[in-house]
């Protein structure tokens, strides 16, 4: 890694081990464009990319069509209402009702390591690892100055994007859009990917032509979302899994976003990620600043899969903190789809029992133990212990699960307050809500006003009391509404417009204190299954509810979705029962084991109550994922066959960092009659090795069972037709 400024041809270039970001400053008044962004380059005297020695010109040169520079020019980071009639990054209104911005090269730095973004999540690393330049734009009109940041990685390929924002104007400033990162190139028949969804059917892959005009993903629910992700790609229409060009960006962030591509007429696209401007209004007193989330940029020219393994290397690394950063998880047991509300000390005890039998080391009591709480329509926010349910105590049940040799983890649901519940009866303003106006439920429930300080001291002191009271090891923090209704009786009127920003940096506040008092504890995120899996929360906790639908089948689009960005480590999956609760297929148990091998794996059933056989089965499931999570939780992922695009069959390989073993993980979601074998190709192997299937009598039907790392990538191996649908298989190989 390293970035160097030439002084000749005033170029930025920042270079990773493959790929080279391009800044250029031209003309007088130092603007600041885009040049290149790409496979490394040895060269940078490419400030021409610019085409700033082009009609219509720089300004210096060609003042009279100022306005046509600016509709051209590739801003690097794009001011508004000056003649670039393209989305702008960055819009303020002044005191005077005015809300141009023009922002030109001022100073900059380059240094060392990386800071940390103020209350807010970011990627990190030391001296060592990381390098960072800071460019100073300004608005001298304004006394507006805009700190660009990117930090590239000595291990990784990415480039970390945030903008800082300073008012030393004498004057108030309202931003009304600050986004964090903008690149501009030129289109080379790319086509865009986004993640879209609903509840139980999360982050499903779309790909498009983009086209003139604007394109892209959005949230405005207060949060990343179950229907859209704060995720794009590009491609060249060429690419595929393992070759060709891409580029993506993937936003740090938990709440409202914009991710948008914009074609314009000279068949140039811009594309810009951050936070959402739709009743966004962030004041700036003269001295204030404000701190935009970050946004990572990646390019690989290995395809798709290229993209994916970089995100994931990044994450692991330099997202993801705390003592479960790179721990195997405990496999646990979660009593929702087992009991609903419908449980008590004796029957917690009685899955505890059996589940520890079989070698399940957590119990994790869900909804239901608090306040008067027998349905979704009460008590959130009451977070007491109820001992008609918990007879003696919940001390006296964790303390009894830890006899049995078990953790014992609990869910919350801290951002939430029901209408009947003593809290709201106490405090009715602390729901956000609109005065004078009926506020909108969901799920019967209100949002609580969580950027007033005295409702987060209030709210955290519950739930850390609770932690204190027991050894309690593991905490599902749920969020099951959006937001709505938006109105704070904790702000003025002028600030009305920061009430989205500001419920999502007390989250982070809460999850912050909350991994600082309790370091050892494992924190699962969840939002009625999938709908704030983002990156910002991965630095809270290593590990997301990936969705609330944990039928197998439904999981292989789901989790194929999720590993276009997030590493299998993080997503929380699940063995349960059948009929699954969410649609209602059977799968054979032992395919529900090796879908929810792809994530930290664990069980959402009465153990009780499920068929002996399917019983009988969990110690070869638990010993399963003892043996292969290490090398799931640390390896490459590689997509080969997508259920969602074929309809036929699912199939993905976890390859070992040193090409020394390698997880093949096969399903037939259907059967068809009279079909020969089918052809699967295997990347990610070292191809001058020689593998052996290490579990070979799993295979009965494929006679040879050693091949070189080259023949199963190019030529491939024939996986033979299995009998009935939903069929699973895994294929173990170890290089000789």
């Amino acid at each position: 890694m390293n970035i160097t400024y030439n002084e000749r041809n005033r170029v930025f270039k920042l270079d990773t081990a493959h790929t080279s970001y391009c800044i250029g400053i031209v003309d007088e008044e130092n603007f600041v464009g885009h040049i290149y962004y790409g496979r490394k380059l040895a060269d940078d005297d490419l400030a021409y990319l610019m085409r700033t020695q082009e009609p219509p010109f720089v300004p210096s040169k060609n003042n009279r069509d100022r306005t046509s520079f600016w509709d051209a020019f590739p801003t690097e980071y794009t001011g508004n209402d000056i003649g670039d009639y393209r989305e702008g990054a960055l819009t303020v209104r002044t005191e005077g009702g005015h809300t141009a911005v023009c922002l030109s090269y001022l100073s900059h730095r380059i240094y060392r390591g990386k800071e940390k973004l103020e209350g807010l999540p970011a990627t990190f690393g030391n001296e060592e690892e990381c390098m960072t330049l800071e460019l100073t734009l300004e608005d001298k009109l304004l006394g507006l100055q805009v700190l660009l940041s990117y930090s590239i990685f000595a291990d990784n390929d990415a480039v970390a994007r945030s903008v800082r924002i300073i008012n030393n104007g004498e004057g108030s400033i309202y931003l009304t859009k600050a986004l964090s990162a903008c690149i501009d190139m030129d289109n080379e028949d790319y086509e865009m990917i986004t993640l879209h969804g609903s509840w139980a059917r999360e982050r499903a892959v779309q790909t498009r032509t983009i086209m003139k005009g604007k394109q892209g993903v959005s949230s405005t629910r207060g949060e990343s979302s179950h229907q859209e992700h704060p995720f794009m790609a590009w491609k060249k229409r060429s690419t595929t899994e393992e070759s060709g060009d891409i580029y993506a960006m993937n936003f740090v962030y938990s709440g409202n976003f914009l991710a948008q591509i914009e074609e314009n007429q000279f068949g140039s696209i811009r594309a810009m990620m951050g936070i959402h401007p739709y009743n966004f209004c962030w004041k700036l007193e003269p001295g204030d600043s404000f701190q935009a989330p970050e946004v990572i940029c990646v390019y690989s020219s290995e395809g798709i899969g290229g993209m994916s393994r970089c995100f994931h290397d990044l994450y692991r690394g330099h997202l993801i903190r705390g003592e479960y950063r790179d721990k195997k998880r405990p496999i646990l047991i979660n009593n929702w789809e087992a009991t609903y509300f419908d449980f008590d000390t004796d029957k917690l005890l009685s899955i505890a029992r059996q589940a520890s039998a079989l070698g399940i080391e957590m119990l994790v009591m869900d909804d239901g133990w608090f306040g008067c709480r027998n349905d979704d329509n009460t008590s959130l926010g009451d977070w007491k212990v109820n001992e008609n349910k918990l007879k003696g105590g919940l001390k006296h049940l964790v303390d009894e699960v830890n006899k049995l040799g078990m953790k014992f983890g609990i869910w919350f649901e801290p951002e939430m307050i029901s209408p009947d519940s003593d809290l709201y009866r106490a405090h009715p303003d602390w729901a956000i809500a609109v005065p004078g106006r009926t506020g909108s439920l969901a799920r019967n429930q209100y949002v609580l006003d969580l950027t007033r300080k005295e409702v987060r001291d209030h709210v955290y002191e519950m739930v850390a009391s609770v932690l204190r009271s027991a050894n309690i090891e593991y905490v599902k923090w749920d969020m099951n509404r959006q937001l709505s209704d938006l109105g704070s009786y904790g702000l003025p009127a002028d600030r009305q417009g920061e009430l989205y920003h500001r419920q999502v940096l007390a989250v982070y506040e809460l999850q912050e204190r909350l991994t600082s008092e309790f370091p050892h504890l494992l924190l699962e995120n969840c939002s009625g299954g999938g709908a704030r899996f983002d990156a910002g929360m991965l630095y809270y906790s290593p590990q997301i509810w990936c969705s609330d639908d944990t039928d197998a089948i439904e999981r292989l689009s789901i989790q194929s979705g999720t590993a276009m960005v997030y590493p299998l480590s993080v997503m929380g999956a699940h063995v349960s029962d059948c009929p699954n609760h969410a649609i209602g297929r059977v799968t054979p148990f032992k395919t529900r084991g090796y879908v929810a091998l792809a994530g930290t794996f664990g069980y959402e059933l009465d153990v009780t109550k499920i068929p002996q056989e399917d019983r009988d089965m969990i110690p070869e499931q638990i010993a399963m994922y003892h043996k292969y999570n290490d090398l799931i939780r640390r390896g490459d992922y590689y997509r080969i066959a997508n259920y969602a695009d074929n309809g036929l069959y699912d199939c993905y390989v976890v390859a070992a960092k040193d090409k020394s073993e390698a997880l093949v993980t096969y399903v037939q979601v259907l059967n068809r009659p009279n079909y020969h074998s089918r052809r699967i190709h295997i990347p990610g192997l070292d191809p001058d090795r020689t593998y052996v299937i290490e579990n070979a009598d799993e295979w009965p039907e494929i006679r040879q069972t050693e091949y070189k790392g080259d023949t199963l990538h190019y030529a491939g191996i024939n996986i033979p037709p299995l009998w009935g649908d939903f069929q699973g298989r895994l294929m173990h190989l170890t290089s000789k």
